[in-house]
């Protein structure tokens, strides 16, 4: 005979182990520096649900080196990197506090096994952003924005080919997030089509104009209500590279413009 609850329980603890498995296994590979694989067979998320379970026991283990959660980020924001990876939707994922650099910030190379940059609209909660609350809207998360920071989101990619990169081994390891710069915060009333502009060791690298940040910022603070979680006041969301992901390398300067809120800048070395 099988008491009732005893068998569920057994399966709950099942799950846990699984779940806790799947995200040692990327933490440890990130802490030993190695190139970025996805997840063996065995050990594959069967869904998206379940990969950002098994982020959620990343955070465990990474939170006691990079800090507390202390904002959120979106990716695989266009259509060809969801194409890349078979899904017809955005990822997301944390950002620790230990990870957030002011500007101008200077970095070590031999902190990350390849930097790479994305340059973005970031912006800072005034107030909570609970799960409660949903379903969120884009008007009702801007009432809860203080301030937005030209950006750069630091990926920690290690070497990944992106090709074969699968969607749900990149959630479990927080979607490559290495942490962020932020420029100061500004009030401004209008981000929908804000433009700027990136150079890289002085030399113009592109320019891009972002889509609605707070658009972006509803559709996390719905996705992390889905999961329980909050949005915090003090938090910092970045919302989307306004121009595709570059390399950065020990010597270079990297400068990111935008019309209305400044400038974000940081130098490798």
């Amino acid at each position: 005979m099988v008491w009732f609850g005893i068998e569920n329980s057994e399966k709950i603890m099942s799950d846990s182990a699984r779940l806790g498995t799947m995200a040692k296994w990327l933490w440890e590979a990130r802490v030993r520096r190695l190139p970025y694989r996805n997840l063996p067979q065995e050990l594959r998320p069967t869904s998206i649900a379940e990969a950002y379970a098994a982020q959620e026991a990343y955070y465990r283990l990474a939170e006691p080196v990079y800090g507390a959660v202390a904002g959120a980020k979106i990716a695989t924001t266009t259509k060809v990197m969801q194409q890349l990876m078979g899904i017809d939707h955005p990822c997301g994922g944390a950002i620790f506090s230990r990870t957030i650099h002011p500007s101008p910030a200077k970095l070590h190379a031999s902190d990350f096994v390849n930097l790479r940059i994305e340059s973005e609209i970031a912006l800072r909660l005034g107030a909570d952003l609970p799960a409660s609350g949903a379903p969120w809207t884009r008007e009702r998360v801007g009432a809860a924005v203080v301030g937005a920071m030209a950006a750069f989101e630091l990926i920690e990619d290690r070497k990944a080919d992106y090709a074969t990169t699968e969607a749900t081994s990149l959630i479990v390891e927080n979607c490559w997030n290495g942490g962020i710069v932020i420029g100061a915060a500004i009030t401004i009333d209008d981000l929908v089509g804000i433009a700027g502009r990136l150079t890289l060791g002085g030399k113009p690298v592109g320019e891009g104009a972002a889509e609605d940040p707070c658009a972006t910022l509803a559709w996390l603070a719905n996705h992390v209500a889905e999961r329980r979680r909050n949005l915090r006041a003090g938090m910092v969301v970045i919302t989307g590279s306004l121009i595709p992901t570059v390399s950065i390398a020990p010597g270079q300067r990297a400068v990111f413009t935008v019309e209305g809120l400044g400038e974000v800048a940081m130098e490798v070395e």
